[in-house]
């Protein structure tokens, strides 16, 4: 099965109601009343301006009155189990069904929410036609109201309920989508750093199903869904919204089978949001965060044949979840949640006794490399390590014993100009052999001829110029569709004259680090945000940090200790950035301190855009359209000065338009031709060179391709057409990369 499907079916349309925003005389509620002089329209109802609009709902025709009454009749072939109220309302609201109050809301809500109905509310339906019958009173704010009776058994996609979604329902589909199979779905080994030779790939096709929350099994499979793709996305096969109040399940067979002195892994590169894991009904645990690896050993659950793997996961999107840009309401500078397995799922077959992992250092000063096993199941006392370092296939240094310490003659060090890597192999003859690689390089700082602090790589000065990168796919939202494609991405901007790429709040696989070293590509590498933010106040003096609780910092502190071990020995990764624009920006100074003594082995900008604190070493400012910096303020002397947003010029592709119906922008207004986006560019590029002579570091242009509601790409969303060729590009960004 291709998943190419261009032409986009119509959205289902929302159950009809009839409606009135007179009072309705008595008996209103019951099936006989006469209702021939309501309007009739679509649910659900609310404002569709400003500060009439609701979050969380869908609006199919507007309500801006105080109140309101609906009626419609919907038919039960019998009468569920586990009948619930599924309710999205405003501050009042009472529902009947066939002339009984089965539920009376006070307040407002700020989703659809589920509500069971006990044995006397219940006891109001009947099997085959019911009316349901709804008032509900608005007061100040936004305003809405949406009323289904449900099987919380066999829960609905909410799109049957309220209509289309287009978030989900774009045509937009990229050359490599277009090409995606159930065969061909991520099929490299995704773990670049640490490879084995016995491993099983299982993306591809698995079972599916949507219970409530309070389900301990699905009571049916919905059908199958293609993994590693979200399920909201294009290519699972699926483009459904998992609510906040849902779970998702997976399940397939595996063929594994413990050998003797061997383990069994399962592997998850990552999973939206938290997930709970199982093999033959034994549960292994469960991982809280949506972005990073984890992984169970299955070796004592495991059969002799008839082996199923079953997950179940929650995403809430919301809250101190860290979450990114994704939203329950995707618009502006957010965009479409992803929820379940969105990166590639594996087996893996290690020995009892094993190299659990690599940590690597390098002194260009001394000309060595060190690497430091992890081991598993066995001391270092125990343990003979041997290992070499390749050139292009050749033995350039070995250790047969004691500490791994290369001593590398006539070093090739690691730059974008000449991305220079060493294979590894480390090896405990008899039970474990590994490969990595890496590369020699020094992330470093110095001050220039007029004091002003510059990046320097392997003790050159060097100007970072890349764009913001956001991650996102029209197909694949948070998955790329294939590796070809994340590689034509990474290549394309080397062409354009950019030297680095700043991943915006998303972590990628850990392929895409490794196509951005062989490549020679620079990466500034941001913690995903969440939680609560403070004011964003940007350089302004006396910043706030936003309240969190000690439970939410150390899941978010966990996250980012995480990310930086697995990427730690991507040569690419030259800057961690912890905060963006004061989202979830918290203990900052103690969060800078932290950092800094983590990882001295690279910068860290504290906090891309602001809130700025007086940490790490980047002193970070955005300024839109044309860039811009407070050169002359002495706070940042100690910092190196960078923009770390700017650009976003935006122009629309026509055919190429995430959703025409929404409200596509950039930064500035849009122009009126394509010329004179061009002279946007060149204008801010200009700008950002004359910045560049007067001391500041590195410029970030926003974006490399449009996404969602966002047009401001160079690229359009389905990178399909270029705004400004490459090679143009490469040209107008010269000046920057100028030695």
């Amino acid at each position: 099965m291709v998943a190419q499907a261009q032409e986009v079916a119509a959205p289902p349309i929302a159950p009809v109601w009839r409606y009135t925003t007179d009072k309705p005389g008595d008996g209103w509620q019951a099936p006989g009343f006469n209702d021939d002089a309501w309007k009739s329209g679509p649910g659900g109802f609310g404002g569709k301006e400003g500060g009439k609009r609701a979050p969380g709902g869908v609006v199919n025709t507007e309500w801006a009155s105080d109140d309101i009454w609906l009626r419609r009749s919907f038919k039960l072939k019998e009468v569920p189990a586990k009948a619930a109220l599924f309710i999205h309302h405003d501050d009042e609201a009472e529902v009947y069904v066939n002339g009984k109050e089965i539920g009376k809301f006070e307040k407002f809500s700020t989703s659809y929410q589920i509500v069971p109905l006990d044995a006397s509310q219940r006891s109001a339906l009947i099997a085959g036609a019911n009316l349901l019958a709804v008032h509900c009173h608005q007061g100040t704010g936004g305003q809405y109201i949406d009323a289904h009776v449900i099987d919380a058994d066999a829960l609905p996609d909410l799109r049957t309920l309220v209509g289309g979604d287009g978030a989900v329902r774009s045509p937009l589909i990229t050359p490599w989508g277009e090409k995606v199979t159930e065969e061909n779905a991520w099929r490299e080994y995704p773990r670049p750093q640490l490879q084995r030779k016995e491993w099983t790939n299982l993306n591809g096709k698995w079972d599916y199903a949507i219970t409530t929350q309070d389900a301990k099994v699905p009571a049916k499979w919905a059908g199958k869904i293609l993994v590693p793709y979200p399920i909201e996305s294009k290519l699972s096969g699926v483009s459904r919204m998992l609510q906040p109040y849902e779970a998702l399940w997976y399940r397939r067979p595996i063929e594994a089978k413990a050998q003797e002195g061997k383990r069994v892994f399962i592997r998850f590169e990552a999973v939206d949001y938290k997930t709970t894991v199982w093999c033959n009904e034994q549960e292994l645990g469960t991982h809280t965060g949506g972005n990073l690896p984890f992984s169970y050993d299955i070796t004592d659950t495991l059969k002799d044949a008839d082996n199923v793997i079953t997950v179940r996961v929650e995403d809430a999107t919301g809250g101190a979840q860290l979450r990114g840009k994704q939203v329950l309401n995707p618009g502006g500078i957010f965009y479409t949640r992803n929820s379940g397995i969105w990166q590639t799922v594996w087996l893996e077959e290690v020995p009892e006794k094993r190299i659990e992992d690599l940590v690597i250092t390098n002194d260009i000063k001394t000309g060595e490399i060190k690497i430091e096993p992890v081991l598993k199941g066995l001391s270092f006392a125990d343990a003979k390590i041997e290992a070499q370092l390749l050139d292009g296939g050749k033995v350039v240094a070995e250790s047969k014993s004691g500490p791994i310490v290369f001593k590398v003659p006539e070093p090739k060090l690691w730059s974008p100009n000449s991305p220079h890597l060493y294979d590894i192999k480390v090896s405990i003859p008899g039970f474990d052999e590994v490969m990595s690689y890496t590369g020699m390089r020094k992330v470093g700082m110095e001050r220039d001829k007029d004091g002003h602090l510059r990046f320097t790589l392997n003790d050159k000065p060097i100007f970072h110029w890349g764009p913001l990168d956001q991650g996102w796919w029209p197909d694949g939202l948070l998955t790329p569709p294939s590796d070809d494609a994340m590689v034509f991405e990474i290549k394309w901007l080397k062409d354009a004259g950019f030297n680095m790429i700043r991943k915006h709040i998303k972590v990628e696989p850990q392929r895409y680090y490794y196509h951005c070293d062989k490549i020679g590509m620079l990466v500034w590498q941001d913690q995903v945000s969440g939680g609560a933010s403070p004011p964003w106040t940007r350089f302004g003096l006396n910043p706030k940090d936003a309240e969190w609780s000690d439970a939410d910092h150390k899941q978010w502190m966990t996250e980012l200790d995480a990310m930086i071990t697995l990427l730690g020995n991507f040569p690419s990764i030259v800057v961690w950035t912890p905060f963006n624009e004061a989202w979830g920006q918290h203990r900052t100074m103690e969060v800078g301190a932290w950092a800094v003594k983590r990882d001295p082995s690279r910068l860290i900008n504290i906090a891309s855009g602001g809130n700025f604190w007086p940490v790490g070493h980047i002193a970070d400012e955005h300024r839109y359209p044309d860039p811009g910096y407070p050169l002359e303020d002495p706070r940042y002397k100690d910092f190196v000065k960078v923009v770390g947003e700017f650009g976003g010029h935006g122009w629309p592709v026509k055919g190429h338009l995430w959703d025409d119906s929404k409200g596509n922008w950039g930064y500035g207004g849009l122009p009126k031709s394509i010329d004179e986006y061009r002279e946007r560019y060149e204008k801010s590029i200009q700008v950002l060179t004359e910045l560049k002579a007067k001391g500041v570091s590195a410029g970030v242009y926003t974006q490399t391709t449009d996404v969602e509601e966002e047009i401001n790409g160079l690229m359009s969303y389905d990178r399909k057409v270029m705004k400004i060729d490459a090679a143009d590009l490469k040209k107008i960004n010269g000046p920057l990369t100028a030695e």
